[in-house]
């Protein structure tokens, strides 16, 4: 049986998923070697979150649910490390202190 996870967040980067932010974010998915996917509404549709044509083709600006899936081996890593990556704002410094 594999291993699967799923997990959602919230895009508060003030321009969303833009260039910058989906590049690191597919690279973050390629060092996982389980399968994963990414979506802007629970119900799809899911796209492969390793392709940076899909995740930027998505233009989710901020405010966005992402909603993130994986299965396979570190399914759960892979699903928690990019969720993290979103919560920090995709490492790009800005400064984004107030909570919602």
């Amino acid at each position: 049986m594999s291993a699967s996870a799923e997990a959602t967040v919230l895009i508060s980067h003030e321009v969303g998923l833009h260039a910058r932010p989906s590049v690191k974010f597919t690279k973050l998915a390629k060092r996982f070697s389980a399968e994963v996917e990414v979506a802007l509404a629970a119900n799809g549709p899911w796209f492969d979150a390793k392709s940076i044509v899909k995740v930027m083709a998505a233009k989710a600006p901020k405010g966005t649910v992402l909603h993130i899936r994986a299965r396979g081996d570190g399914a759960g890593e892979a699903v928690g490390a990019l969720v993290e990556l979103v919560r920090r704002d995709f490492d790009e410094g800005v400064d984004h202190a107030r909570t919602a």
